[in-house]
């Protein structure tokens, strides 16, 4: 796409000169995301504020031009992918927490706000923050509502969507419309906010929220139980919960797992075991968290752990927690290249769906890595593999068809956090059918009727 010198201008008078990039250098920069999908942007283009984002999107609405949202691009989706060419929006100089109201207990932000950052500044008033994808450290929470993202914590406290009070988006044409605000209850027209959470950039930019706080735990234990047998692990998962036990976290990890994190950052895992889960209990009277946990560690035990551990102090804790989430990063020992996915299935299917990967992954040849939120069903499949083979690539589409086949035949569906992407289109229908694929397409066309907003994501064209 050749980009008109005149509008180049036009652009640079709203959002500043140097916040205009066209150079090939720069354009690279913004060619990718989390996964191994590239392509190149005509421009990126760098705003400042929801008014500067309605100014760009008017110029892109009236010369057609595509525009994709991003973050820090840590989606594992392709999701910001620029097939399309066309304009890269990232929303990273809008990184301001406008406020923590702590009698409403609400945060406004903006769409550039690191998740981490605000649950630091949240937690030094003694308030609270749920959600904790993976990427805290560094994934913005305007892509974590966009994708309406999820996270070890997501059992007991829910996901990224059931904190956005209020939300502020631009339109395809350049209108900002505000959705919801610090009622805890609004009923008052569709609920729009949660129309935007989820909607992978395709409906509309999102460029403020209102988020909902809770009170900060003051007490929290964290168990690891070792299995000899994964099989064994993914009951426990139900036995606990069949307990009554809603622990904060509860998560799981396999052998190649635990070897390629071992290997990595030598954090003392065993390395004879073919699993093992990280489960924490939070709230607010010690003497209940201590005996949850503690509960947690005799029936895991009498469901297969040939050991339990509880941490004893806080470096223990972030020790375990390390290993946890520097899982992905530390694959990369096994494997130049890897394809993260993230199947969700009801959590009694969680036994029969960790059988079914492994008879995948024997049958293609393929090492796949299972690890993620047992806890709520959200497994995460990684295929290991190198692209340079194009026979290897082969293998790893039909095991990706198989991995979401499964999924769907246990009652489950492609995604738990990461969305659609491009990467999971091909299989969308066999998830959702085709009525609600028309539906969508409905709505796409009623709020993006020129198709220019992450044209190609979520939904078929």
């Amino acid at each position: 796409m050749i980009i008109d010198p005149i509008l180049i201008k036009q652009l640079q008078a709203i959002v500043g000169k140097k916040h205009v990039l066209t150079s090939q250098e720069d354009l690279m920069c913004y060619s990718f995301d989390g996964t191994f999908a590239e392509s190149m942007p005509d421009l990126v283009v760098e705003p400042a504020s929801t008014e500067e984002v309605s100014a760009v999107i008017k110029l892109a609405y009236e010369h057609e031009i595509p525009v994709i949202a991003r973050g820090m691009a840590s989606g594992l989706a392709a999701g910001t992918v620029p097939f399309s060419g066309g304009m890269m929006l990232p929303l990273t100089r809008m990184n301001k927490i406008l406020e923590i109201d702590r009698v409403n207990m609400t945060a406004t932000v903006e769409a550039g706000v690191i998740t981490a950052d605000l649950q630091n500044t949240v937690e030094e008033q003694d308030l609270f923050y749920p959600p904790d994808p993976s990427s805290i450290k560094y994934s913005t929470l305007g892509g974590n509502i966009a994708c309406n993202a999820g996270g070890p914590r997501c059992l007991k406290y829910g996901i990224t969507g059931d904190y956005v009070m209020g939300l502020t988006v631009v339109l395809a044409d350049g209108r900002i419309i505000r959705s919801g605000g610090k009622t805890i209850k609004n009923v008052t027209g569709y609920n729009l906010r949660q129309l935007f959470t989820g909607s992978e950039g395709t409906l509309g930019i999102i460029t403020q929220a209102i988020l909902k706080l809770v009170s900060k735990p003051q007490y929290v234990y964290t168990a690891v139980a070792q299995f000899d047998k994964l099989d064994d692990a993914s009951r426990t998962v139900n036995a606990i919960l069949a307990a009554g036990i809603v622990p904060a976290t509860l998560e799981m990890m396999d052998e190649t797992a635990i070897e390629c994190i071992e290997e990595a950052m030598q954090l003392g895992l065993p390395l004879d075991k073919e699993a093992i889960l990280i489960i924490e209990t939070d709230g607010f009277d010690q003497d209940v968290v201590q005996r949850q946990i503690q509960a947690i560690a005799r029936i895991s035990r009498e469901t297969g752990a040939s050991e339990v551990q509880i941490a004893q102090d806080e470096d223990e804790r972030d020790r375990l927690w390390k290993a946890r989430r520097n899982v992905s990063p530390s694959l990369a020992r096994r494997a130049p290249n890897k394809l993260g996915e993230d199947i969700s299935v009801p959590r009694n299917q969680i036994p029969e769906a960790v059988q079914r990967i492994k008879a995948i992954s024997k049958k293609y040849d393929l090492p796949i890595v299972v690890f993620g939120h047992a806890g709520d069903g959200n497994l995460h499949p990684n295929i290991l593999f190198d692209k340079r083979d194009p026979e290897q690539w082969e293998r790893v589409e039909k095991v990706v068809g198989e991995l979401f086949a499964t999924a769907v035949e246990l009652g489950g569906t492609l995604s738990g956090e990461h969305g659609v992407g491009t990467l999971k289109l091909p299989y969308l229908e066999s998830a959702i059918g085709p009525v609600s694929i028309q539906v969508q397409q409905s709505i796409k066309q009623a709020l993006d009727p020129k198709g220019i907003l992450n044209p190609g994501k979520a939904i078929p064209n």
